[in-house]
């Protein structure tokens, strides 16, 4: 299960359950010292940010570990001490860590504040209005959102070559529309929680009136969905829209044209306090962040799920590649 996105109905009791233990239970008293020998490329210049202590944290899935290294070593560059508390399981623990303090910073999605945290149930359609809400209704909770970037890690189906060419589906639309004119030719491979969640399944088959018998639609992990979908062992599988497996099994994903799925833009959120005692940690993340898009996040994430790279290590690479950071 992908933690960066917990079901609505789930929302409440999840915070119940876990309440004021949940800092304990996710381990965030531990982590380790940053000790990349970078220096300012195009950021950091003047270290700005020399002798100050931060700690960044992130969840614990691939791009999350990306985007908190990213942050992480680009304060390194500006002079800062970093605090490494990445890899954190679940959403709630990374933003209990910034929202109290025990964190400063972290990359966040629009669509996860906004439906999990915020505790709405419809999604805002245009990208930058969803994070100019979320930004408005975190400032109270002494969260203060920087600038979004365009990388959008939401849902969408996908499906091999061999069956796009086939069946010539493009859209969600003509999925349902398949689904009604050959129920045979829809199969899903989907993950158990996706299965379940009001901005997952039942939602979709809602909003496009596809109608997709259970016993055409199968419950896996994420990575086997991949697999499947690359295979034809299902027509359809619900992947995330920046994994590196998309390009790397040559998978086709299907547009959203009714804008169904929220956005999940990744924003930095910091800690407000934090952010009016050192300012600079916003000049700092400005550009790279308008840097991160969907293919950038595709190619850096199939760095470690395809070719096995550490993800600190790519993260650190591309800041240099980019001309961010130098060494």
């Amino acid at each position: 299960m992908r933690n960066r996105k917990l079901g609505i109905t789930a929302r409440t009791a999840v915070i119940a359950a876990l309440g004021g233990a949940v800092l304990a239970a996710c381990g965030l008293t531990s982590g380790s010292p940053m000790v990349d020998d970078v220096k300012p490329g195009t950021v950091g210049k003047g270290l700005p940010l020399k002798g100050v202590d931060l700690t960044v944290t992130s969840k614990e899935f691939t791009e999350q570990l990306i985007l908190g290294a990213i942050m992480g070593i680009a304060f390194e560059a500006a002079g800062a001490d970093v605090l490494d508390r990445t890899g954190i399981q679940g959403s709630i623990g990374a933003r209990e860590a910034v929202k109290g303090g025990d964190a400063d910073a972290m990359y966040e999605y629009t669509g996860t504040a906004w439906i999990t945290y915020q505790g709405n149930t419809e999604p805002i359609t245009d990208p930058h209005k969803q994070w100019q809400a979320v930004r408005d209704a975190d400032l109270k909770n002494g969260v203060t959102w920087l600038e979004p970037a365009t990388l959008n890690n939401t849902y969408a189906l996908a499906m091999n070559r061999s069956n796009a060419s086939k069946y010539r589906t493009r859209t969600l639309s003509d999925v349902a529309a398949l689904s009604k004119s050959d129920p045979k030719a829809v199969s899903l491979c989907v993950e158990s929680e996706f299965a379940s969640r009001e901005d997952g399944l039942p939602g979709m088959q809602k909003e496009y009136g596809m109608k997709v018998p259970s016993s055409n639609i199968t419950k896996m992990d994420t990575g086997i969905i991949y697999t499947q979908a690359s295979k034809g062992s299902c027509t359809y599988g619900e992947v995330f829209t920046t994994d590196g497996r998309i390009k790397a099994m040559d998978l086709t994903t299907m547009e959203d044209d009714k804008h169904f799925f929220p956005n999940y833009n990744a924003a930095p959120e910091i800690n407000s306090k934090s952010l009016k005692e050192h300012p600079e940690m916003a000049e700092v993340l400005a550009p790279i962040t308008k840097k991160l898009n969907n293919k950038v996040a595709r190619d850096l994430n199939s760095k470690v799920d395809v070719d096995g790279e550490d993800p600190h290590e790519v993260a650190k690479d591309w800041l240099i590649e980019e001309g961010f950071v130098k060494e």
